[in-house]
């Protein structure tokens, strides 16, 4: 009895200090309204592995889930694009849980609400002067989703719950349980279980669905799982998932629904609380709206009206503060996006699982865009560009997972195409998880996949990773490049028949091939010379990188794309591949290379209207128009921006993406639906803060304007392993600590002056 007892407080304990928590941090959005459109305004839980979209419905409460892994197709070794059960394939719907409850639908006092410091969706209204309450959650300690239901004592809860499969397998009640397990024609089996325990009243299980009657409490608890085996040897296949599942669930309903809760919320918070920042105060009237309307009062006010999300927007308290001129600012929305790219992340990559796909882990389609599937030309990496910088780098490991388990597939694949004598290996730009390569040949995709292996050191100092892990990823891709580099006249080395990314012709030396291999052999030389490793092949490799073919400026100042002269400066395309080098390479710096740094500058403007037939154009919102307006284009310019320190530019950035292509539940859409500018969003913001790109710490390198007068940071990460905290007025720091893991000193770069600081140990 005392155990349990101190169980409780502790569950309660810990329940109350992260309410707190978020209450402070401002991490939390909310509507006044159910939602109806899945895209736009269903709002997402996950634990990296499995993930629901939540509506909250009144009457009709439907719950669309995911699990990673349910993927058609197979490993398709001559490329084929199909993506329908065979071939490439693509990543598919599990399922929905429809929870009937027998209400009327005009609730009053409705509110619903996505808590990103907990993780903790919440439901409530009230219905004929009874109130209703909804939670649910996706445990990554205990591996399952909670969804619970409740009432107050003077009303009671009665429906139906049904369980459908989006693969077609056929639902079982079987006691308190829903089931469903099928195959798929790639033999992947999947299977989910729902289990419901019911507080007061009773259930009766028909052949397909459990109906409840008068009952005070409804917890449902979920899993769903495939027999995939991240394993090239195992042909991906592992055991049948159902008994897994169903271990599961018997684990986690043998606890309180408050401990499951507490042991989520101290997992989740752990992971959540590592950062916060302040960049402003938002007015309170604007903090009393719903955060829909918020987002349409935000990108409204910044000069040009952006296409309605979702519902249109007339509520009494819009009408209000517009008329009052308020909302020209919302310093709180921009510091929650990017809290929601950290959100997202930790919800749909965690260790030991598959990386984020286009979509992260949610999908209600059977036919997704571009297969939802791994995108090797900007898409997937830009969803990991904000796990080390935000301190959240154990959610890099699925994708260094998932580029180790890919590689011998991707090996044989390389052959195929470029002969049985190439080493190392390389991927197309559409990647499955069975090592299935799709589309066009992204040639230096693995050197990129690359880049992020040698980070995950650079900012964690793990020795044992860099020495089992990384090395040898990075030694083999430079292999492979060793092999592939052609010798021109002039005696300078290119990659042969490159592409900048969706522009262009194929041919040799493109600037965003030369610069990806460029960083390659900066990591690799590195690492091995860090290690004391590797001595003949690093000085072949450093020899390699010297006859590089160099970056150009051309005739208009520009940075160019390819070798010959022919960038027009009236292009509005969205991808600016040739500006890798700034960001996220290192090979162009505003201090180390100033020239090609102003060159890229010129390229960027360019790029976003303000150049050629547009010169002298004000840098806004609105000046970057048409092509250049897509989820994922805004947050890289805005990195880019950053790391040439301007940041009036980079705030422009955001407000690009919060005004034209954000959903009204946050989601950012290319469009369609895909997660990497919300993921990419709050790496750029990191980079307007701190950079350490240059063999120094830069603080507050690119704060807009409107963040000038005062703000803080805690807990961003600089390569080297440190972490950061700061805070200053009037754009200048005013203090600030350096923290690491052992005594030493490290070169900051403060207010303009650079010193070196000793660091903080913890």
């Amino acid at each position: 009895t005392i155990m349990k007892l101190t169980n409780l407080f502790t569950a309660c304990f810990v329940l109350f200090s992260h309410y707190l928590m978020a209450q402070q941090q401002n991490a939390c959005i909310w509507y006044n309204k159910p939602g109806v459109i899945w895209e736009s305004e269903a709002l997402p839980i996950g634990n990296g592995r499995m993930g629901a979209m939540l509506l909250g419905g009144i009457n009709h409460d439907i719950i669309q889930f995911n699990e990673q892994s349910l993927w058609s197709g197979d490993n398709n070794w001559d490329g084929e694009y199909d993506t329908g059960d065979h071939g490439f394939g693509s990543y598919r719907n599990f399922g929905e849980i429809v929870v009937d409850l027998r209400l009327q639908e005009d609730a009053q006092t409705y509110k619903r609400a996505l808590d990103f410091q907990t993780g903790i969706h919440t439901t409530n209204f009230s219905s004929n002067g009874k109130t209703y309450n909804h939670e649910a959650f996706a445990s990554n300690p205990d591996q399952v989703m909670v969804f619970r239901y409740s009432s107050t004592p003077n009303a009671s809860l009665s429906g139906t719950i049904n369980l459908k499969s989006a693969q077609g397998a056929t639902t079982r009640a079987q006691n308190n349980m829903l089931v469903f397990s099928g195959e798929m024609p790639n033999s992947l089996k999947y299977a989910a279980i729902v289990k419901l325990v019911a507080h007061g009243g009773k259930i009766i299980a028909t052949d397909n669905a459990l109906h409840f009657d008068n009952c005070h409490t409804l917890i449902l608890y979920v899993n769903a799982r495939t027999n995939y085996k991240p394993d090239y040897n195992s042909g991906w296949r592992g055991g049948d998932p159902l008994p897994l599942i169903e271990k599961e669930l018997e684990t986690a309903t043998s606890i309180s629904f408050n401990e499951l809760k507490a042991r989520h919320i101290h997992d989740f918070s752990n992971l959540m609380g590592r950062v916060s920042i302040d960049i402003g105060s938002t007015a309170p009237e604007i903090l009393q709206l719903p955060i829909n309307e918020r987002l349409k009062l935000y990108s409204t006010a910044s000069g040009e009206v952006a296409p309605p999300q979702g519902d249109a927007v007339n509520s009494e308290a819009f009408n209000n503060v517009k008329l009052k001129g308020a909302g020209s600012y919302d310093p709180d929305l921009e510091e929650l996006i990017f809290q929601y790219g950290r959100y997202l992340l930790v919800s749909s990559s965690r260790p030991g699982g598959l990386p984020a796909n286009l979509q992260g882990l949610w999908n209600n389609s059977n036919t997704p865009p571009w297969a939802s599937d791994y995108h090797s030309n900007i898409n997937l990496q830009m969803n990991y560009w904000l796990a080390e910088p935000t301190n959240l780098s154990e959610c890099a490991e699925p994708l260094i997972d998932f580029i180790d388990h890919c590689r011998e597939p991707c090996r044989i694949a390389s052959r195929k195409a470029f002969g049985q004598n190439t080493r190392g290996w390389t991927a197309r730009t559409s990647q499955n998880i069975f090592g299935g390569n799709g589309w066009e040949w992204n040639i230096p995709a693995s050197a990129w996949y690359a880049q992020h292996v040698y980070e995950h050191w650079a900012f964690t100092n793990d020795d044992d990773y860099l020495t089992n892990t990384a090395l040898p990823i990075i030694r083999e891709v430079c292999q492979f490049w060793d092999d592939r580099l052609k010798t021109r006249e002039d005696g300078l080395l290119v990659a042969p028949e490159g592409w900048s990314p969706e522009h262009g012709p194929r041919e040799d030396g493109v600037m965003h091939d030369q610069q990806i291999i460029w960083d390659l052999f900066q990591n690799y030389v590195e690492i091995t010379n860090y290690l004391n490793t590797d001595h003949e092949y690093r000085k072949r490799i450093a020899d390699l990188q010297k006859k590089l073919a160099p970056n150009k400026i051309g005739g208009w100042g520009q940075l160019q794309e390819w070798q010959e002269d022919r960038d027009n400066p009236n292009d509005l395309h969205r991808h600016t591949s040739h500006l890798f080098a700034l960001y996220p390479g290192r090979q162009i710096s505003t201090r180390l290379t100033p020239e090609l740094a102003n060159a890229a500058r010129i390229s960027l403007l360019a790029r976003s209207g303000c150049y050629g037939l547009n010169a002298g154009k004000p840098f806004t919102v609105e000046s970057t128009t048409g092509d250049s307006r897509r989820s994922w284009t805004w947050p890289w310019r805005c990195a880019m921006w950053a790391r040439l320190g301007d940041g009036k530019k980079a705030g422009v950035n955001v407000r690009g993406l919060l005004t034209f292509n954000t959903l009204s539940n946050l989601l950012c859409n290319h469009p369609p639906f895909q997660l990497d500018g919300n993921l990419g969003i709050s790496a750029a913001i990191a980079e307007m803060l701190v950079q350490s790109h240059a063999s120094e710490i830069q603080l507050l390198p690119a704060i807009p304007p409107e963040w000038a007068q005062c703000g803080s940071f805690k807990g961003l990460k600089a390569r080297g392993g440190y972490s950061v905290d700061c805070t200053w007025e009037f754009a200048k720091v005013i203090d600030f600590k350096i923290y690491s893991q052992k005594p030493g000193k490290v070169l900051v770069v403060v207010n303009g002056a650079r010193k070196e600081v000793v660091c903080s140990v913890r």
